[in-house]
């Protein structure tokens, strides 16, 4: 049997995975590390953290799945998108990244969209300036942190840093490096237009292929820290979002999903680049050759039940302990026994500003219509519901842009809820199917480097093989009017705030 690894670097912890070739979960391990904020808006991360986790995690799996080293054909790297990870020239990181939740970058996106224009950007990149994308990042530090921007020698995505460590290769792929804001989505390689208007070096950057090709080989002294072969291949892997599509089949127009992670998205697959002329949804490369794909993101979904958990619930994390059972299981629990509307509360999930549909790095999250009669199980209620409201944001403005869709699939650890899971059907007014690949993001890129070694023909095909619909969560009809008008109240409760 061969068999391949899948790495997610994602945002609380790295997840390795070791599946066989029919996709089977053989192992898995996950290490967390700190997100670090010195100020508010910010979020910064250590990327030596990262690599630690990964090679903390493959010598686990390897040690407890006794599966043969040179069994494992193919290595695909998944992860966080938009961080900026910068190398001096003996290689070394110069200071923290900034990842994809920054909000430091205000100054420099107005400096990108007056320079070269908000429907150009659109056009090359797919996205209007973001503050959370890479290159309003680099130009930050640019003009705010001048010595760092001297010493650089190659910027990284964080996945492609894990790349580095592990093949000593400078490479990355299309679907996260569109993310960067610096990639023609058109001809899936960089830009010369945006480079030469911002005065960027394009040497900083690194070769960019197409995600299913084999980008380099692990090398002896990562073989003698993860105890992996050497020479296992590394294929060019994918962006957390487009990776976790694949793990879920999303390969093909026609199919949406929707994960209900830190952050909240909602994502397709086209056959033909679509872009929302506002650029309130992001239109990147797919890590499918020759595809690409729509995605609206909420910032703050499984973050807001987090910082509520944190903030709020100290009573509910010791019971939890007590009984043993996941403090998230509880909490889902209480907002089963608030009625759907919250009795009167609307949550707003802009904890970390907002992308989806309010670009705007600076609005603040609300809990509104607060009473007297309201208790603990009415506020989490409202955060899942809020949570929901957004994502339907996204997937209005999808529908808005002609993206067909027959089935929309669901995952991520907000979806491992079935009270969640009704919540999103419900205000949705759509069927979801769960999907039994819970690996996610892991999965799809051990698949794409079941591809690069040769094991499939496509992605398309490893996907039919592999990926299996679960259960079925129908929506409620009767709730339908009930949620139409919380929604309303909703969607009317940004323009009232955003200034404030």
């Amino acid at each position: 049997m061969r068999y391949l690894l899948g790495l997610d670097i994602g945002t609380s912890g790295t997840k390795t995975a070791l599946f066989d070739e029919e996709g089977n979960t053989i192992k898995t391990a996950t290490y967390g590390y700190d997100l670090f904020q010195p100020q508010a808006g910010w979020a910064e991360q250590n990327p030596e953290d990262w690599w630690q986790a990964v090679t903390s995690g493959i010598k686990e799996v390897i040690e407890k799945s006794n599966v043969k080293v040179s069994d494992i054909k193919g290595i695909g790297l998944s992860g966080q998108m938009h961080g900026l990870v910068l190398l001096d020239k003996d290689c070394k990181v110069i200071r923290n990244s900034i990842i994809w939740c920054d909000q430091r970058t205000e100054k420099e996106c107005n400096y990108m969209t007056e320079v070269i224009g908000k429907e150009r950007l659109i056009k090359i990149t797919g996205n209007p300036a973001l503050t959370g994308f890479t290159l309003s990042k680099l130009l930050w530090v640019r003009n705010n942190e001048p010595d760092n921007y001297k010493k650089i020698y190659k910027i990284l995505l964080p996945k492609d840093y894990i790349r580095f460590k592990l093949t000593n290769v400078f490479a990355t792929e299309v679907s996260d490096a569109s993310g960067m804001q610096m990639l023609d989505i058109s001809t899936r390689n960089w830009s010369e237009e945006i480079l030469n208007e911002l005065k960027i070096d394009k040497s900083i950057l690194a070769d960019v292929y197409e995600s299913v090709v084999v980008s380099g080989h692990v090398t002896e002294e990562a073989a003698e820290l993860t105890k992996l072969a050497v020479n296992t291949p590394v294929v060019g892997g994918a962006g957390d979002q487009a990776a976790g599509a694949i793990g879920n089949g999303i390969v093909s127009e026609g199919i949406i999903s929707t994960v209900i992670g830190t952050s909240g998205v909602v994502f397709a697959a086209t056959d033909t680049p679509r872009f929302d002329e506002k650029g309130r949804v992001h239109t990147l490369c797919h890590a499918v050759p020759n595809k690409w794909h729509v995605m609206g993101v909420t910032q703050g979904a499984g973050l807001s039940l987090n910082w509520f958990k944190r903030t709020f619930c100290a009573k509910e994390v010791e019971d939890s302990k007590k009984a043993g059972v996941n403090i998230y299981d509880l909490l889902t629990e209480e907002a089963s026994k608030s009625k759907p509307g919250s009795n009167g509360i609307v949550y707003l999930p802009y904890l970390m500003g907002e992308r989806t549909p309010h670009i705007d790095p600076n609005v603040k999250g609300a809990f509104l219509g607060v009473s007297l009669i309201n208790n603990h199980d009415d506020f989490v209620r409202s955060i899942l519901e809020g949570v929901s409201f957004s994502l339907k944001n996204c997937l209005d403005l999808i529908e808005g842009m002609k993206v067909n869709i027959d089935e929309i699939r669901v995952s991520g650890g907000g979806a491992e809820s079935t009270i969640w899971r009704q919540i999103l059907a419900d205000v949705f007014q759509y069927p979801l199917t769960t999907v039994k690949a819970s690996e996610g993001p892991a999965l799809g890129v051990a698949i794409l480097a079941g591809v690069g070694a040769g094991i499939y023909d496509s992605v398309e095909d490893a996907c039919n093989k592999i990926i299996k619909g679960n259960s079925k969560v129908t929506p409620n009809l009767e709730l339908k009017e009930v949620y139409e008008k919380v929604y309303q109240k909703y969607n009317s409760a940004y323009p009232k705030i955003k200034d404030m």
